[in-house]
């Protein structure tokens, strides 16, 4: 596919458009930060940033752009770690971050809508504030919700609450072509042809520019208590999870982590962890509406922890341990990322019973490989976040054993009916591992609705597949 190269008259359109030399940036003027997302691997320059105040300017943007051929790329905050917001056809980058206004808190549907820029953090804090929660909840809180339904992102509640599709009720998109349509509502249910609200969740900004979203929200949890859990070994955890899966205790997080990545976090935030004296620990959150309720589910938990090797519980019962607790989780990926010169990442999903089979894989391959391999993830919806560490290797040898890691880790992935992505999405930087673990008839399929949608595949090109 070839694009049209920016030239002065397209950025005399521009500036036209919008109307305000802030909101029009090109030549020396784009910072660095809009060549490369969260982890730097992919990197490249778009031709001139836009700003993007409303709908009507995105829409009049991608219609100019279908006119002339000339490649887009959506962005939000620039926190994905797979290069889906890198602009590798240059061309025009059409920053959402501006458009971040809150909408519309409809109590009586108990929706929320809003514009892609606002950030995961806002989201969360404005739905507490009125009583309400947004279940979603990636450990980047930095992230735009936009960003976050391009990914259909997870996190840590997912174990009990779902993903970012199971709360999108709605979703005003701008196609390729400037057309601005809308999917789905307020309604809680639709049967009425293909849901195309669905397919652009986790699209990755390849199917068109989302410029609203309406949210579904629940009543906030009256109580919330968790537990952390030191074990003697990263085995004897891990094996634990599938006995609390089984068990039906619901908690809202099965989070696992090593002591390692603890004391990164520790040297990160410049604060303790209330515990880094084992070598791993199971993190559980519990929520509801009952002290009553809570308890006997997290006695339960505690039970089947304590009789799989379990060391000790740790009640997470006042405020300020719970906050310094899930911050420090939340910490882990820039705390990793500060304890080495380089690092990539596989965030691999396999079936719940077998993230202990993914987990003990992936710690015995740093020996094999003789590379450093730290992990975390959400244990209990098998999602593993596996780090690949430069340290001091030379760039040839790093490039080697990334890329043979890599390729045991997807391999293993594939060996245990896994996917490629639980969360993070496929972007650039994963697309082969994507070409070896789908059908090539479903490699088609979707390459099929990237035409329909996009005929001239000036969206977000080079992205998915």
């Amino acid at each position: 596919m070839t694009y049209k190269k920016i030239d002065t008259k397209d950025i005399a359109f521009l500036e036209k458009l919008i109307n305000d030399n802030q909101r029009v940036i090109y030549g020396t003027d784009i910072k660095e930060e809009y060549s490369h997302d969260e982890l730097g691997d992919t990197e490249s320059y778009p031709d001139v940033v836009v700003r993007a105040l409303s709908t009507e300017e995105v829409s009049k943007v991608m219609e100019y752009a279908y006119e002339n051929n000339i490649a887009v790329t959506p962005r939000g905050s620039g926190t994905g770690l797979v290069g889906a917001s890198v602009a590798i056809e240059h061309g025009i980058m059409l920053d959402l971050s501006l458009m971040k206004r809150f909408l519309d808190l409809d109590e009586e549907n108990l929706t929320l809508t809003l514009e892609p820029g606002v950030l995961l953090m806002e989201v969360l804090a404005y739905a507490e504030e009125h009583g309400y929660m947004y279940p979603p909840d990636p450990g980047e809180k930095s992230a735009t919700i936009g960003g976050n339904i391009n990914t259909n992102a997870g996190g840590m509640r997912a174990v009990k609450y779902g993903v970012t599709r199971d709360y999108i009720r709605g979703l005003e998109v701008v196609l390729p072509n400037g057309t601005v349509v809308q999917l789905g509502g307020k309604t809680v249910k639709n049967s009425s042809g293909y849901d195309l609200k669905d397919l652009i969740v986790g699209s990755e900004g390849t199917l068109g520019v989302v410029t609203k979203a309406t949210l579904k929200l629940i009543p906030f949890p009256k109580v919330v208590i968790s537990l952390l859990i030191p074990f003697p070994t990263l085995q004897d955890a891990i094996r634990t999870v599938p006995l609390l899966v089984q068990s039906k205790v619901t908690p809202a997080s099965i989070e696992f982590m090593e002591r390692e990545v603890i004391i990164d976090s520790e040297n990160y935030l410049g604060k303790k962890f209330p515990d880094n004296q084992s070598d791993a620990y199971l993190l559980l959150k519990f929520d509801g509406n009952s002290v009553e309720d809570v308890e006997k589910s997290y006695e339960e938990a505690a039970q089947i922890c304590l009789k799989s090797g379990a060391l000790d519980i740790l009640i997470s019962d006042t405020e300020e341990r719970e906050e310094s607790i899930w911050k420090a989780r939340g910490a882990f990926l820039e705390a990793i990322k500060g304890s080495t010169t380089e690092m990539d990442e596989a965030d691999v999903v396999v079936p719940r019973n077998k993230v202990n089979d993914l987990v003990e894989y992936t710690h015995a391959l740093q020996k094999e490989i003789g590379i450093r391999i730290k992990s975390f993830g959400h244990a209990g919806d098998g999602n593993l976040h596996a780090y690949i560490l430069r340290d001091n290797l030379d760039e040839k040898e790093w490039k080697e054993k990334l890329n043979l890691a890599f390729d045991k880790i997807y391999a293993k992935g594939r060996e245990l009916n896994g996917q490629v992505s639980g969360e993070h999405g496929i972007g650039y930087a994963k697309k082969a591992y994507l070409e070896k673990q789908l059908n090539p008839v479903l490699l088609d399929i979707m390459r099929g609705v990237k035409n329909v949608f996009d005929p001239k595949h000036i969206l977000n090109p080079h992205k998915i597949f």
